[in-house]
């Protein structure tokens, strides 16, 4: 079976290194002069996905702005997430999941199992009831040849408190998070299926990546204030694991599909100057 490691290196090589979200949140609608509604949802998600299907690696819809509109928007996510794998792009859904025992699994089933309406590439996942209550999802992940995104060092000004909290034994909690992903990837020829979301916004935080083998999702460029020549200082010797993710600096070009082209070409241009 072919791994999402596999699939992310195949696809970033052949189309560049950048993830586009997919986040339909009631700004980006007026902008592009579309009502808040199901109606609107339906021509974003759809416009965005026809216009970039072809020429971006991978596509990170946020599901809580397909949730909002209950089972009418994860109709519309849906049916996003199957004409994307059709046209060869990798999706990651970026729900944020994390509970213990058979709810986690419920959770896992619901993304990553095949048989799913909402089977996906990838998703990200919340750690802070302790890795291992992420144990089903990282199960079914491998068992389905999927992939997992679990937050480490993300941008918001809150996480810090958490995550660089220092542990008993030594660590700050983002490292601990780090190291047991490393694991997971431990002794996995080329790149591993188990990454982590580390902000494109932190800077400098002395925490090693090193040892990961796996993917990085860099959430936060463009108009969130990231750009991509500071990667170098966050992820180092890592670097080429990195996978970009722009919403707002691409999304904002719409609703012309031309302009989101251009949007989508200058930020992949920008990223494998740095990245390779």
């Amino acid at each position: 079976m072919e791994t999402f490691g596999d699939r992310l290196r195949a696809a970033t090589a052949a189309r560049g290194p950048l993830c586009v979200g997919i986040d339909p949140h009631p700004g980006l609608l007026e902008r592009w002069g579309l009502g808040d509604d199901v109606a609107g949802l339906e021509r974003f998600a759809f416009t965005v996905v026809e216009a970039l299907a072809d020429r971006v690696a991978v596509f990170k819809p946020q599901s809580a702005f397909f949730e909002r509109f209950g089972s009418r928007g994860i109709v519309i996510l849906e049916s996003i997430i199957r004409q994307s794998r059709d046209a060869g792009v990798q999706v990651l859904l970026d729900v944020k999941r994390g509970d213990i025992g058979s709810t986690m699994a419920a959770y896992a089933r619901a993304y990553l199992d095949s048989d799913s309406a909402l089977s996906v590439d990838a998703i990200t996942v919340s750690p802070y009831l302790g890795v291992g209550s992420l144990r089903p999802a990282f199960d079914l992940a491998a068992a389905n040849g999927a992939g997992v995104f679990v937050l480490a060092l993300t941008s918001n000004p809150e996480g810090s408190e958490v995550q660089h909290a220092v542990t008993a034994g030594g660590r700050t909690v983002a490292q601990t998070v780090i190291d047991e992903i490393s694991q997971l990837n431990a002794g996995v020829e080329g790149l591993g299926s188990f990454g982590l979301v580390v902000g494109a916004t932190i800077g400098e935080t002395g925490h090693d990546l090193s040892k990961v083998n796996g993917p990085l999702l860099a959430p936060g460029l463009g108009a969130q204030g990231g750009d991509p020549a500071g990667l170098r200082a966050i992820f180092g010797e890592s670097l080429r694991n990195v996978l970009p993710s722009y919403s707002r600096e691409v999304l904002a070009a719409g609703p012309d599909p031309a302009a989101l082209r251009a949007a989508a070409d200058r930020a992949t241009d920008a990223c494998r100057a740095v990245i390779g």
